[in-house]
């Protein structure tokens, strides 16, 4: 079987533009949730997102793309740039067939879409944009990067809602075990902070309205929890197969070893009280990879701090890791982060791989009260210095999507 590596990371998220600045607000347990700040949210139940600061386009693309795609684009170009860069991977006209591009979402251009239907109602079909279409549709994320990387291999999108970023990354993995690329371009990228977003998550009931205290709203496990928080941005990583990644002399970050995906058969956004689906994913991500639940240092859990969600999470731990369920970190970095959709297995991939980089597992921030259905080691509001060597990475979306991923510290 093709050993697969992690050899490039690149992160934009509401913690700030880089890997290394988003990672070390992360672990200092800083939020990156406020008030939203691109409409008038006054007559909205919940007012409060992690919005990207400071995110300028002409630092990755030129400005005329910048004019031509939606954000959720832009934001998968500029994290490609970075994982690239830090891969060190040039494109040849050799890697170029065998070098692809899987990227998720969940929304696509939602923003593009809103904006444009007011341009249709107000000033008529004939000043709608030609470039409308194609900066809508979710693949065009994995399109433009395939175009601007040169990247010739296989290219496709993944629109699994909250577990698309994952299922980007394993279909990826997938891809190169099997022999149909050397090396991938994969992750999940998001940016729907829009009315229409945040009216429709609030109308399920899914959302915080802890308005007053942005930073304190999401506290995934925590009793006092009362929704998520919509979140925006991308982790892309570059994926190699070892032999290639070896002979080019890179750097490895990490193996990706395992990979699960199951469907609940159950319901459209909600879980099965016991978490069935979600556990048996895990328990597939732990054969795939052949490892035991023993194995497994760290989880970074879905974690969106919604009543259901994490209660359900709690219970699928419990039925994979039996006795040592207790004994093992598990931390939702949606505490600080929010929740990005179809971007948050991107970057919480991104998160897991530097816990085992770096020995720090990021803290569950907000966690003051317990609640006696979520009884796990959440690694409460301090991050903890811990040797990690094999570390789960949770994403579970509506419709029943489950997804999960396992990396472990590179060892030749």
């Amino acid at each position: 079987m093709r050993r697969v590596v992690v050899t490039g990371l690149g992160l934009i998220s509401p913690l700030g533009i880089g890997v290394l600045p988003g990672w070390e607000n992360l672990t200092a347990g800083r939020s990156g949730i406020g008030p939203v700040t691109r409409f008038d949210v006054s007559g909205y139940d919940c007012q409060i997102a992690g919005e990207v600061k400071g995110f300028d386009s002409s630092d990755f693309i030129s400005p005329k793309l910048a004019k031509r795609i939606d954000l959720f684009v832009a934001y998968a170009l500029a994290c490609t740039k970075m994982a690239m860069d830090d891969a060190a991977l040039e494109v040849s006209s050799s890697l170029a067939p065998r070098l692809g591009v899987i990227t998720g979402c969940g929304l696509g251009g939602l923003g593009t879409i809103e904006r444009y239907r007011d341009v249709l109602v107000q000033k008529g079909p004939d000043r709608v944009s030609p470039f409308f279409i194609p900066m809508a549709i979710p693949n065009m994320a994995s399109g433009q990067i395939s175009i601007i990387f040169g990247a010739k291999g296989p290219n496709t999108v993944l629109c699994t809602a909250c577990a698309a970023g994952s299922h980007a990354i394993g279909e990826a993995f997938k891809t190169i075990q099997r022999g149909a690329a050397d090396a991938m371009i994969c992750g999940g990228t998001e940016s729907v902070i829009t009315p229409l977003a945040l009216s429709g998550f609030a109308s399920l009931k899914a959302l915080s309205v802890r308005n007053s205290e942005p930073e304190k709203a999401s506290r995934p496990f925590e009793r006092d929890r009362d929704g998520f928080v919509i979140g925006e941005g991308a982790g892309i990583l570059v994926i190699e197969e070892l032999g290639h990644a070896l002979r080019r002399g890179a750097d490895v970050h990490a193996e990706i070893v395992g990979y699960g995906l199951t469907g609940d058969a159950y319901h459209m956004t909600a879980p099965p009280d016991d978490g069935e689906g979600a556990a048996r994913c895990m328990q597939m991500a732990l054969d795939d990879a052949g490892l035991t639940y023993k194995d497994i240092d760290y989880i970074n859990a879905h974690g969106t701090s919604t009543q259901l969600n994490d209660s359900c999470e709690t219970r699928a731990i419990k039925t994979v890791f039996k006795e040592v369920a207790k004994k093992i970190p598990v931390s939702s970095t949606k505490s600080m982060t929010g929740h990005l959709l179809g971007g948050a297995g991107g970057i919480e991939a991104v998160f897991a791989i530097k816990t085992i980089e770096d020995g720090i597992i990021p803290p569950t921030v907000n966690y003051e009260n317990p609640d006696p259905e979520c009884d796990l080691d959440y690694v409460p509001n301090i991050a903890r210095r811990k040797s990690v060597n094999v570390a789960m990475s949770n994403s579970f979306g509506f419709g029943g999507t489950n997804a999960v991923l396992i990396f472990r510290r590179y060892e030749g």
